[in-house]
C-alpha cells in the first residue's frame, strides 16, 4: 500500500477500541438533535405545513447541517494530523521511524491517512442523515453528493496542512498554534482575493475554489451562480463542485510533497546542545600541558559556570520559574503570537467595512476572541503533556513540590505565555471604543467577560491533560470540549434568532438542545475525575449561558457578564481545586 504498515495498524486497531463506536453514535445522534431543535425552531411544534413549507425546511436544514459538518471536519482533521505527529516528537519515537527502512513518503501519508482515518469515519456515518433531509424536499442528491465530496477533500487539506506544521515545528504547541492560524489565514486569503479580484477574474474564481465554505455556499443556492460563459440567459441551475474539489486535492498534493521532501531535512530537530566541558586541546598538547596548570584552569572553568549559573537564580516556585523565564514552548513561540496580533491589528484596520449595526463588528471580535481562548487552550493542555511525553513529570512529582505550587504555577505560567494571545482580540474593542461605537461599560464588561473565559479554557486544558494517559487524547479532548462550546453557541445563537418572533413557542426544542448538551460537558468533565462540582457545572453551564445570550439579546450586557462569570467561573474553580488540594495527574506511557 502508498501509505504503508502506519495506516494498517490504525485501521486494524481502531475499531478495536469502544471509544471508536461511541464517537460514531454519537455523532449521529448529535445530527438528530440538531435537526430536531432547527425544525421546531424552524417550523414550529405543529408540524402542519404543505410540500412546499417542508422543501424550504429540507433546503434550510441542509444548509445548516453541511456548515456544521464542513466546521467540524476541518477542526478535527487539522488537530488530529498535527496532534499525531507531534505526540511522537515529544516522546522521541519519530526518531525511531526515521531510522527505519520506511519511505518518507510512506511515513508522511501513513500518518496523514491513519489521522483522517476517523474523519472519514464521521462522514460516512453522517451521510444518511443527510440523505434523509431529501425525503422533506428542496435538497437534491447531487447537492448532497458534492457537499460530503467537499468536506472530503477539505479535510484532506485541512489533515496535510497540519501533518506540514507538526513535521516542521519541534513544539506541540507551536504545530497547533501554527496549524489553526493557517487555517484560519488561508480562509481569510482567500476570501479577500474573492473580493479584490471579483467572481469573474481568474484570482477571484482561483480564491473561491480554495475555500471550502464559499463553494459549499454555491451548492446550497446553485440558482444564484450563473451560467459561466453566457450573459442574460437563464437555464437549469448547475449543482457541481468538481473545481472546488480539484482545487483542494491540487493543495493538498502540493503540501504533502512539501513534507516529504523536507521531512529528513526538518527532523531530527537541532535542539540538543552539548557544552564543550572538556580542553579543546589535541591530545599531544593535552600530554605536554602542566598538570597543576590543567587542574587550575578546570577549577577556573567550573568557577565560572557557577557564577554564570548563579546569575539566573531559581525562585521559590520552580515550575512558574520555568514556565516564565525558559524558553519552555520553544524558541520560535513569539513569531506564531506576533502573527495572531498582526491579523487582529488588520482586523482592527477593517472593522469601518465590516458590516452594517455593528454586526460586523461583533462577529469580528467574536471570532477573534474565539481563536485566542482555542489558542489559550492548547497552551494549557500542552504545558502538561509535554511534561509527560518527555518523562519529565515523574520527576517533578517526585520532588518535595506542593500540588497547589504545581497547578498555580503551571496556570500563571499559560497566562504569562499566553499574554499576547489574550490582549490582542482587545485591539479591535479598543478602536470600537475610541470609535464610540462601543460604550465604556461596554468594554469593561467585554474584558471580564473574556479574563473569566480566558481562565476556564486554561484550567479546562489543565484539567483534560491530568485526566488522560495519552498526550493525542487530552488535546483532542480539551481543544474539542472548547471547539464544541464555540460551535454549539454559534448555532444556538442562529436558532434564537430565527424563532425570537415566537420564541415561548419553540422553548422546547431549546431545552432538549441544551440538554444534550449537558450530557456532553458531563461526560467531558468527569471522564476521568468525577465529582459533584463538576457535575453541577456541566448541568448549570449550558442553562447560564442561554440565558446570557438572551440577557445579551434583551440589552441587558450586566445581566450577561453575570451569567457568564456564574457558570464559567464556578466550572472553573471546580476543576481547579481539586488540583490544588492534592495530585491528581495521570501517569503511564500514553498508550492507545
Amino acid at each position: 500500500m502508498l501509505t504503508g504498515p502506519i495506516f494498517t495498524r490504525e485501521a486494524r486497531t481502531a475499531p478495536r477500541s469502544a471509544r471508536h463506536f461511541v464517537l460514531r453514535a454519537g455523532y449521529v445522534l448529535a445530527l438528530f438533535v440538531l435537526l430536531y431543535t432547527a425544525e421546531k425552531a424552524l417550523v414550529g411544534l405543529t408540524g402542519d405545513l404543505s410540500a412546499a413549507g417542508r422543501a424550504r425546511f429540507g433546503a434550510l436544514a441542509f444548509q445548516l447541517l453541511s456548515m456544521v459538518q464542513l466546521t467540524l471536519c476541518l477542526f478535527f482533521a487539522l488537530l488530529f494530523a498535527a496532534g499525531n505527529v507531534a505526540q511522537e516528537k515529544d516522546r522521541r519515537t519519530l526518531i525511531l521511524l526515521l531510522m527505519t527502512d520506511l519511505r518518507s513518503s510512506e511515513l508522511v501519508l501513513g500518518k496523514l491517512s491513519a489521522s483522517l482515518l476517523g474523519v472519514a469515519v464521521l462522514i460516512a456515518c453522517g451521510a444518511p442523515v443527510f440523505f434523509l433531509l431529501r425525503l422533506s424536499g428542496g435538497v437534491s442528491v447531487a447537492q448532497i453528493l458534492w457537499s460530503l465530496a467537499l468536506c472530503a477533500a477539505a479535510s484532506v487539506a485541512a489533515g496535510t496542512w497540519g501533518s506540514l506544521c507538526a513535521f516542521w515545528r519541534e513544539k506541540t504547541f507551536q504545530s497547533l498554534a501554527l496549524g489553526v492560524l493557517g487555517l484560519v489565514g488561508w480562509l481569510g486569503v482567500t476570501e479577500a482575493l474573492v473580493q479584490i479580484g471579483g467572481t469573474g477574474s481568474t484570482v477571484g474564481r482561483w480564491g473561491a475554489a480554495l475555500n471550502p465554505f464559499r463553494a459549499l455556499a454555491g451548492l446550497m443556492n446553485p440558482a444564484a451562480t450563473p451560467i459561466e460563459g453566457v450573459a442574460d440567459v437563464t437555464g437549469p441551475a448547475a449543482v457541481s463542485a468538481l473545481g472546488p474539489v480539484a482545487a483542494l486535492t491540487l493543495l493538498s498534493a502540493v503540501l504533502a510533497g512539501v513534507t516529504i521532501w523536507r521531512l529528513r531535512a526538518w527532523n531530527p530537530t537541532r535542539n540538543v546542545h552539548i557544552p564543550a566541558t572538556e580542553p579543546t586541546a589535541g591530545p599531544s598538547t593535552a600530554a605536554s600541558a602542566d598538570p597543576a596548570a590543567v587542574g587550575e584552569a578546570a577549577v577556573d572553568s567550573g568557577a565560572a559556570a557557577v557564577r554564570k549559573r548563579a546569575e539566573r537564580p531559581v525562585w521559590s516556585n520552580p515550575v512558574l520559574w520555568r514556565e516564565i523565564r525558559t524558553r519552555a514552548y520553544g524558541r520560535k513561540a513569539i513569531l506564531i503570537k506576533l502573527a495572531f496580533v498582526a491579523l487582529c491589528v488588520g482586523a482592527a484596520f477593517a472593522l469601518p467595512a465590516a458590516g452594517e449595526e455593528g454586526v460586523g463588528a461583533a462577529a469580528t471580535l467574536t471570532g477573534l476572541g474565539l481563536l485566542g481562548l482555542i489558542l489559550v487552550n492548547a497552551q494549557a493542555v500542552t504545558a502538561l503533556t509535554t511534561e509527560r511525553d518527555g518523562n519529565t513529570l515523574e520527576l517533578l512529582l517526585a520532588t518535595d513540590l506542593s500540588a497547589r505550587e504545581f497547578t498555580l504555577g503551571k496556570l500563571a505560567g499559560v497566562l504569562f505565555n499566553a499574554k499576547e494571545v489574550l490582549l490582542a482580540p482587545l485591539i479591535p474593542a479598543a478602536v470600537l471604543l475610541w470609535q464610540g461605537t462601543l460604550g465604556a461599560e461596554g468594554f469593561v464588561y467585554l474584558v471580564l467577560g473574556y479574563a473569566v473565559l480566558a481562565v476556564f479554557c486554561s484550567a479546562l486544558g489543565l484539567h483534560a491533560a491530568a485526566g488522560h494517559s495519552s498526550s493525542r487524547r487530552a488535546i483532542a479532548h480539551s481543544l474539542g470540549t472548547v471547539f464544541f462550546l464555540s460551535l454549539g453557541l454559534a448555532v444556538f445563537w442562529l436558532l434564537l434568532i430565527e424563532a425570537r418572533s415566537n420564541f415561548f413557542l419553540q422553548f422546547q426544542s431549546f431545552l432538549l438542545f441544551i440538554g444534550f448538551g449537558s450530557v456532553l460537558l458531563l461526560i467531558s468533565f468527569n471522564w476521568s475525575q468525577p465529582s459533584n462540582a463538576l457535575s453541577a457545572a456541566a448541568f448549570v453551564l449550558p442553562f447560564m449561558t442561554f440565558y446570557a445570550i438572551t440577557a445579551y439579546l434583551l440589552n441587558e450586557p450586566l445581566g450577561c457578564l453575570l451569567a457568564v462569570g456564574a457558570a464559567y467561573g464556578f466550572a472553573a474553580a471546580a476543576m481547579l481545586v481539586p488540583a490544588v488540594s492534592e495530585f491528581g495527574v495521570t501517569l503511564g506511557g500514553g498508550k492507545e
